[in-house]
């Protein structure tokens, strides 16, 4: 995908000076990266005992190929007889483990109808399912459990302060988790132990914030974004990278040139 396809129609939330619009993963790609590293959401039902509520329970769950939410789940459970009743629900997946205040994380609804997997469908769905979920194995033989599809109609999501809207399911469908997703958690523990000197460098070079701390909060193959702490107080900042990476090797050296030509404009 071309960095003009992914170029977000928001404004990224920040207390900075204005900032020209920069290229980043769009809403469906956010969606589908956070989505595939999160195994736990709480799943939203419309009660049977008491019509019209929603009854809310949390639900592990995979993944199919569309990015579909896959859940094993017991006929006894109560979400089970609602949407017998009912089909309709609503998913909500939040960012795990987010750092600092949770209204800032990332956070998505997939809103649709569950449905019982095919039959034709059963094996290969147990496969997904298992490889997220081992535990599973003990109870998946159980007579009284099922797999089970969450059919999305609409999803909305909000990426932090200021940074939200709805996916079409087909975008939502045809994108695809960021190539960085599993080695994010990494990059960023090692950037914010090792090289906050450099996120301070990278601030003022890129967006003429002089910061005192720096932390990235996260990283695209497109870029990555900081909450810095300056003496105006807290602010967030996005930093694109010279170009688009496609794994954790080319993301240190496109970040190693990023800081050596800040270094050489901070001197000249």
């Amino acid at each position: 995908m071309s960095l003009n396809e992914t170029t977000a129609p928001h404004q990224h939330a920040s207390t900075g000076p204005p900032l020209p619009q920069l290229p980043e993963p769009n809403h469906a790609e956010r969606v589908r990266t956070l989505i595939s590293l999160t195994s736990i959401a709480t799943l939203s039902t419309v009660s049977r005992k008491h019509p019209g509520f929603p009854f809310g329970s949390l639900m592990p769950f995979a993944l199919d190929s569309a990015g579909r939410p896959l859940f094993l789940i017991s006929n006894m459970a109560m979400h089970t007889q609602n949407f017998k009743t009912d089909a309709r629900c609503s998913l909500f997946v939040a960012q795990a483990n987010a750092d600092g205040d949770p209204l800032g994380a990332a956070r998505a609804t997939l809103i649709g109808n569950t449905e019982p997997v095919p039959l034709e469908e059963t094996a290969s769905v147990r496969e997904r399912y298992l490889a997220r979920h081992e535990n599973s194995r003990y109870w998946v033989e159980f007579s009284d459990f099922g797999f089970f599809r969450l059919q999305p109609i609409d999803i909305y999501y909000v990426g932090g302060f200021g940074v939200m809207g709805w996916v079409e399911v087909g975008e939502y469908e045809q994108a695809a988790p960021d190539p960085l997703v599993e080695a994010s958690s990494g990059i960023l523990a090692h950037m914010n132990a090792d090289h906050v000197d450099a996120m301070i460098l990278l601030a003022r070079s890129h967006a003429q914030l002089e910061a005192t701390e720096a932390t990235m909060t996260s990283i695209d193959r497109l870029g990555f974004s900081l909450r810095l702490k300056t003496k105006d107080g807290v602010k967030g900042v996005r930093i694109n990278f010279l170009h688009e990476v496609a794994n954790p090797q080319e993301t240190r050296q496109v970040l190693v040139e990023m800081v050596r030509q800040a270094r050489q404009k901070n001197i000249g």
